[in-house]
C-alpha cells in the first residue's frame, strides 16, 4: 500500500527525515510510535505529496503520489493533528464540503455523510457550529471530514490529542470498525496503549529516523528484561541480595518496602519469589507481574521514554 525507500527532508539546518525507510501492507493497521517533533507529521505531509523533499522514493498504491494525482488522492482519507473544520459551517455542511472534494454526485454524496454523520455519532449535533462543540466531539468532527468519502487508505494523524479517555475509546472503537470495513490504516500517536490496542505492526521512530519496524510482539521480543516483578513487603526486609540470587535475574531495585526485580527470561518466576517470600515467612501487600510495553522497547533504543 505505501513503500518508502531512503526518503531524507530537510528544513535549512534540521533534518527532519534522516534516510526514512516504511513499508505499510494493504488491509493492516500500522501504527507509527514517536514523541512530538520525531517527524510523524512531515512523514504523512511527504507521503501524501504536500512537501517536497530532498531525496528518496515514495509509493502509494504502487504509483509515486504527485501534487496532481487527483484519482490516487480520491482513494485516500487524512485525518490531521491539527483541527480542519470550518468554525462558520455547521457539523453537516462542514462534512458535506469536504465530501464533495472527491464526490460530486449530490445525491451519493448525501448518502455518505449521513453515514459518517451516524459513524462518529453526531446526529444530535448536527446543527451545531463547531464553536458550540466540545473538544472531543471537535474531534470526532474532524474524524468525519477526513473519512466520508470511504476511502482505501486513511492518516489519522495523532487523533485524540487532548481529549477525554470516552472520546478516545470511542474514537478507537471507529478506527477498527474503519479497518474491518477495508481501510488500510496509519495511525499516529505518542499515546503507547492507543497503538497497542489496535495496531498489529509498528514503526518507532525518532529525530527522522526509522528505529525498528515489526509486530508489536517482535518488537517486544527485542528488550532484554524480558519479566518485571514488582512486590511491596509488609514491613521491612532486606531480601535484595536474595532476589538477586534466583535464576533469570538481571537486575532489582528497591524503594523502601518496594522490590522492582527484572529477568532475563520469562518462565517460573513469579513461583521463584513466592518460594522465597515463604521460606523467608514474608508477607506482602502487593505484587505485579508486568510485561514488556513497547515504551520499553523506545527507552531501551534511545535511552528515553517515549513522551520525553
Amino acid at each position: 500500500m505505501i513503500e518508502v525507500v531512503n526518503l531524507v527532508k530537510r528544513y535549512k539546518e534540521l533534518l527532519a527525515l534522516d534516510h526514512f525507510n516504511l513499508e505499510v501492507k494493504d488491509g493492516e493497521i500500522f501504527g507509527l510510535l514517536g514523541p512530538n517533533g520525531s517527524g510523524k507529521t512531515t512523514l504523512i505531509n511527504c507521503i501524501l505529496s504536500l512537501l517536497t523533499y530532498d531525496k528518496g522514493e515514495i509509493k502509494v498504491f504502487g504509483e509515486k503520489l504527485t501534487p496532481n494525482s487527483y484519482e490516487l488522492k480520491k482513494k485516500i482519507g487524512l485525518v490531521p493533528q491539527e483541527l480542519a473544520i470550518f468554525e462558520n459551517l455547521t457539523v453537516y455542511e462542514n462534512i458535506d464540503y469536504f465530501c464533495g472534494l472527491y464526490v460530486e454526485d449530490s445525491k451519493k454524496r448525501k448518502e455518505l455523510v449521513e453515514e459518517a454523520i451516524d459513524f462518529v455519532d453526531l446526529n444530535d449535533y448536527r446543527k451545531f457550529t463547531p464553536k458550540k462543540l466540545s473538544g472531543g466531539l471537535k474531534r470526532r468532527l474532524n474524524i468525519a471530514c477526513g473519512i466520508a468519502h470511504k476511502p482505501d487508505l486513511i492518516f489519522l494523524d495523532e487523533p485524540t490529542v487532548a481529549v477525554d479517555a470516552q472520546s478516545r475509546n470511542f474514537m478507537l472503537e471507529g478506527v477498527k470498525k474503519l479497518n474491518r470495513d477495508g481501510a488500510t490504516i496509519v495511525y499516529t500517536s505518542h499515546y503507547l496503549e492507543e497503538v497497542e490496542a489496535i495496531a498489529k505492526r509498528v514503526a518507532i521512530m525518532d529525530k527522522g529516523r526509522n528505529l525498528v519496524e515489526g509486530t508489536t510482539a517482535d518488537l517486544k521480543k527485542m528488550v532484554s528484561v524480558k519479566e518485571k516483578i514488582n512486590i511491596k513487603l509488609m514491613g521491612e526486609h532486606d531480601i535484595e541480595q536474595d532476589l538477586k540470587d534466583l535464576s533469570n535475574v538481571s537486575q532489582v531495585d528497591r524503594e523502601d518496602e518496594t522490590y522492582s526485580i527484572s529477568f532475563a527470561k520469562t518462565g517460573n518466576n513469579i513461583e521463584h519469589v513466592f518460594k522465597l517470600l515463604r521460606d523467608r515467612e514474608i508477607n506482602y501487600t502487593e505484587i505485579n507481574v508486568l510485561k514488556p510495553t513497547l515504551n520499553d522497547v523506545f527507552l531501551e533504543l534511545t535511552g528515553k521514554e517515549l513522551r520525553d
